[in-house]
């Protein structure tokens, strides 16, 4: 994989699926609380085909069945990397993404840290979520 570059260019690379890219975003943007950058990933995912069911609980992917083995790894990686402090998850994550996502361990580390930045810019800017035409639909 070559260094540098926009984490999308980065997973795209590195043949990391649209859908598991806007889970991590996903799941960077909770743990950091960016409302924006919810707004637009949530958009994002369902564009790649996710389900309104595996959004809506990703904030608990743990306690459900709904996410592979290399999802879940990924999304495990994805939050030690937002949240380095915890040393020991930090290396039991890194220990079974490198078991299940191998050459794309890399990736998944580069579109959490750039999510980071995005979301870390979009809170300092106060990027304001506005009502869209479609926000107002009924499920």
């Amino acid at each position: 994989m070559r260094k540098g570059g926009s984490g999308k260019a980065v997973a795209a690379e590195a043949g990391l699926d649209r859908s598991l890219v806007e889970l991590i975003n996903l799941r960077v943007s909770q743990l950091n609380g960016c409302a924006y950058c919810l707004n637009v990933h949530t958009r994002a995912a369902l564009r790649a085909g996710e389900t309104s069911q595996r959004l809506g609980v990703l904030a608990a992917w743990r306690d459900t069945e709904l996410f592979t083995e290399r999802e879940q790894a990924a999304l495990a990686l994805a939050e030690a990397t937002t949240e380095p402090a915890n040393a020991v998850a930090q290396e039991r994550a890194y220990e079974n993404a490198r078991q299940v996502l191998d050459d794309e361990i890399s990736a998944v580390i580069w579109v959490a840290i750039t999510i980071n930045a995005f979301n870390r810019v979009s809170i300092l800017s106060k990027h304001r979520v506005t009502a869209s035409p479609d926000s107002r639909s009924s499920i």
